[in-house]
């Protein structure tokens, strides 16, 4: 099956965000009293699976005509949209409205973007 370059880069994206996001984050729950350096080594080693997907993903972006400018923005919505869930659900942070807000925010900056 052959999705379209802007599902791939969306499918993808997420992806990499789901690594990236624990690689950021994840290390204050599972490992908080390990030494920053052990936390640091085993975070890079996530973000090199981030990194297998996240660049793929802008590079089939590219070549489905987006501009830097829209792969930029389509990276921070799927960053807070992968973040708000994790924080939430995997951190146990509470929800707050602020994030609701903020996302409003990243919609108004991807109409922009993506406008005409």
């Amino acid at each position: 099956m052959n999705l379209p370059a802007p599902l791939q880069t969306i499918g993808l994206l997420i992806l990499s965000n789901l690594f990236m996001t624990y690689a950021w984050y994840g290390h204050l729950k599972t490992m908080g009293g390990k030494p920053w350096y052990t936390a640091a080594l085993l975070s890079w080693g996530i973000a090199l699976f981030e990194y297998l997907l996240q660049v793929p993903a802008n590079r089939i972006g590219a070549a489905g005509g987006w501009s830097l400018a829209q792969l930029k923005i389509t990276q921070e919505v799927v960053t807070l949209a992968v973040f708000v869930p994790f924080s939430v659900l995997y951190m146990q942070q509470q929800f707050r409205l602020d994030f609701v807000w903020a996302g409003l925010c990243l919609l108004g900056a991807v109409y922009f973007i993506f406008r005409g």
